[in-house]
């Protein structure tokens, strides 16, 4: 058997699974509709909170590793500057 062949059978039974439940179920399709609206917006919600979260914290280690590279730019225009004050000493002295 093929997969594609077995996902389209699951896809097809959980979709009449779903199908046969709504239309059995003991609440009125007003109550059901208001249920699977609220716990379609929890979900919303919860994946943009997920979402902030990851971004704020990419956002963090983007600050981090800006304030390294800064430093590190620091820390070589300081060593080149020690260099040529060096070089030009060694020249002088010469």
């Amino acid at each position: 058997m093929k997969v594609g062949k077995l996902l389209l059978g699951l896809a097809s039974g959980a979709a009449a699974g779903i199908a046969a439940g709504l239309l059995f179920a003991p609440k009125k399709g007003s109550e059901t509709r208001k249920q699977i609206a609220d716990t379609t917006n929890d979900y919303v919600n919860d994946a943009k909170g997920k979402v902030e979260n990851a971004k704020s914290s990419l956002e963090h280690k983007l600050e981090s590793l800006k304030a390294k590279k800064n430093a590190m730019t620091a820390d070589s225009k300081a060593e080149e500057a020690a260099y040529n004050t060096k070089a030009k000493v060694n020249d002088a002295i010469s």
